[in-house]
């Protein structure tokens, strides 16, 4: 969820940023401009004042043309900034330097055209810092109401555009600045928010996996969030209250129905020697009874196994393997079927006992519905994070509805009523397992059978 709603306050927060920051580089733009325009405005103010009696075809003087003529030269020099005062005709009255003359086309022309209509030319286009572009400024010489000159004024923009840039990137820097304030500020809000979250996602996945000890702890986060771990904890709390009674009351039950029903099974064998010798029904009741017996048996071994807290340890399951094939070797051999094993060296953390009784039922599913002459394989690997014992039958196998339902309490295939089992050893094994971090899974094999492995992991309960 962080990654999905940091980018997001991110984009706001620089769109925030760059909303404010673009009109405040253009209006720094614009300023800096404004500044040059007004000044060389003064200037071309200054140069109509002195031109006007130099203008004066009548009364004029060749001192005021000289004194026209050395101040322009003078300002061209010291700024760097072209000028002159041009009759109507084109003529140069004077300028600075000498040898520049109004120009056919361009923002010059343009310029000095305007103001011989008697006003002041329009102000220059918004030069940008990556533009090489001039100002020009021009402003007319009146006397007695007629245009008798216009003076203009031809600027170069470099230092004006270093100024703009060197603006824009104090305006960057200030900009950069914020956005990493934000942004760590937007790592600590989130932070802060989804915390409990993530606590609540942690926890829950505890639960699910079989800790229902685990709680959430209300420290920090929005006082939302904070009840929402509170009301996670009643929760779990009150779905752990019902686990333990449904757990209690079935290990109780199983325990209370063991001693009647050893009761009712010696009654049935006291009757049976009343009996006739063969007695069908007899011993039909007595298969009921051994097999209601192991029922309660499994019941209570599974209500045992899920209050019974894994003891992990640091474990070689290739050896542990090794055993059981061993162990189960000889009872598959006294059913025809051929029981080889594949266990190399290979370590894990789990519960010895818990993988051993997982391995137990699942061998003896394995031999129990794999034909005469088959065979069954045992087989060990590792990738790394997981160790994997594989056990592979050439038995009837299972189709895909039924693999779906495998492992479920009680649950047979219908094909398979009348071998013996509760339909509790593999409920069993996979909550054993599932104690430890492991799990049991059922799939498919070529061309009949079934393939179950059994996975348990290398890292310990501490990585």
């Amino acid at each position: 969820m962080r990654t999905r709603l940091l980018p997001l306050l991110i984009v706001l927060m620089a769109a925030v940023l760059l909303a404010l920051g673009v009109p405040l580089g253009i209006s720094l733009a614009s300023a800096q401009q404004q500044n040059v325009v007004v000044d060389r405005i003064d200037d071309t103010a200054y140069f109509a004042a002195i031109a006007r009696p130099a203008a004066d075809v009548t009364s004029g003087s060749r001192d005021d043309l000289r004194i026209l003529s050395r101040e322009l030269e003078s300002y061209y020099d010291v700024y760097g900034i072209r000028a002159g005062v041009f009759l109507p005709n084109d003529t140069p009255l004077a300028n600075g330097p000498t040898t520049w003359f109004l120009p056919e086309t361009g923002e010059v022309r343009d310029a000095f055209e305007e103001s011989l209509l008697s006003r002041r030319s329009h102000d220059p286009k918004q030069v940008w810092p990556w533009q090489r572009g001039r100002l020009v400024v021009a402003s007319p010489v009146i006397r007695d109401g007629d245009v008798v000159a216009v003076v203009v004024t031809d600027s170069p923009t470099g230092e004006m555009r270093s100024r703009i840039l060197n603006g824009w990137l104090i305006i960057a820097g200030g900009l950069t600045a914020a956005m990493l304030v934000a942004v760590g500020a937007a790592l600590r809000l989130t932070g802060w928010v989804l915390r409990p979250v993530r606590v609540l996602d942690v926890t829950t996945h505890e639960i699910a996996s079989g800790r229902l000890k685990s709680r959430v702890a209300v420290a920090s986060g929005p006082p939302e969030l904070r009840r929402l771990a509170r009301s996670f904890n009643e929760m779990a709390d009150n779905v752990e209250d019902v686990l333990e009674q449904q757990r209690a009351f079935v290990a109780d039950a199983s325990h209370q129905l063991r001693n009647p029903l050893a009761a009712l099974l010696l009654r049935i064998e006291l009757l049976a020697f009343e009996l006739p010798e063969g007695n069908e029904e007899i011993a039909s009741v007595q298969a009921e009874g051994k097999r209601l017996a192991q029922v309660l048996d499994d019941l209570l071994d599974l209500a045992l196994a899920e209050h019974t807290a894994a003891d992990l340890r640091l474990t070689d399951v290739g050896a542990l393997a090794a055993e059981r094939v061993a162990a189960w070797a000889p009872t598959a051999e006294a059913k025809g079927v051929r029981l080889v094993g594949s266990c190399p060296p290979t370590t894990a953390w789990a519960d010895p006992v818990a993988l051993s009784s997982a391995l137990d039922a699942v061998i003896d599913n394995a031999v129990k519905f794999t034909p005469k002459d088959e065979r069954v394989e045992v087989s060990v690997a590792s990738n790394g994070a997981m160790s994997t014992i594989e056990v592979v039958d050439n038995g009837p196998g299972l189709t895909d509805e039924e693999l779906a339902r495998i492992g479920d309490r009680f649950w047979r295939s219908g094909r398979h009523q009348n071998i013996k089992g509760s339909g509790l050893g593999l409920s069993i094994s996979r909550v054993l397992l599932s104690a430890g971090g492991g799990s049991l899974t059922y799939g498919h094999h070529e061309p009949s059978g079934l393939r179950v492995t059994v996975t348990v992991p290398r890292s310990g309960p501490s990585a």
